[in-house]
């Protein structure tokens, strides 16, 4: 530990940190209380069906492929019909979601639905987001058995299901309902951002789609009723 001990005193010298410095500590402690928001862009702050225009837009504009659905009844169709089109195996890995597990799986009888995390072996994960940020095309994805983060990254084509009223038009906004849901001072283990494909220019600038997640991302936005 004395290397890393010396690294933090070499960050608070050149940060002018005292040991003992108070106010700092109380600053953390009022900011971490209080959650104040940071800059909120006007882009998202719209009418409801004006955010959803701008979520499918977005989140096109990051490679995401996107179809709107009436009814939770109509996601079997839409996977079947999405995995037809990239030549894949009617076949798809889910989570524990109660939400995944009344939608009505059987109407597509040639569909092989399975349920567990992703040991990397499937090509096709499906999750349900916990919400969509309108301004950036972002889905907002919380860890757990309900949607493993494995289903996240592991498997070449990702289906994400949101519902359109979960769509929210800034950042801020989804964070207050995370702790809504999940009560002061506690968090999902992760709380992953996904906007459209995993992508890397690493090298020589190369754009390249799946470089550490999925080469793929297909969103099912489900109408409110």
């Amino acid at each position: 530990m004395k290397g890393r001990d010396t690294i933090f005193a070499n960050i608070k010298k050149s940060l002018g940190v005292e040991h003992d410095d108070h106010v700092r500590r109380e600053t953390v402690s009022a900011r971490i209380e209080k959650h104040p928001r940071n800059v909120i862009p006007a882009r998202g702050q719209k009418p409801a069906p004006d955010r959803t225009a701008l979520f499918l837009q977005m989140a096109e504009n990051a490679k995401a492929s996107v179809v709107m659905l009436d009814s939770k009844d109509d996601v079997p169709a839409a996977v079947a019909d999405y995995l037809r089109s990239k030549n894949l195996p009617q076949s798809i890995r889910r989570g524990d979601d109660e939400r995944l597990s009344l939608i009505p799986w059987a109407t597509q009888r040639a569909l092989e639905v399975t349920t567990g995390a992703s040991d990397g072996a499937q090509l096709a994960s499906v999750s349900y987001s916990f919400g969509a940020v309108a301004e950036s095309g972002t889905l907002v994805m919380l860890s757990g058995r309900d949607n493993p983060t494995t289903l996240n990254f592991l498997p070449d084509h990702h289906v994400v299901v949101v519902d359109e009223r979960d769509i929210a038009g800034d950042y801020e906004t989804v964070w207050d309902k995370i702790r809504e849901r999940f009560g002061e001072n506690k968090m999902p283990r992760v709380v992953n951002w996904i906007s459209g494909p995993s992508r890397s220019g690493d090298i020589e600038q190369t754009h390249l789609l799946g470089a550490q997640g999925p080469r793929s991302l297909h969103v099912l936005v489900v109408r409110s009723s």
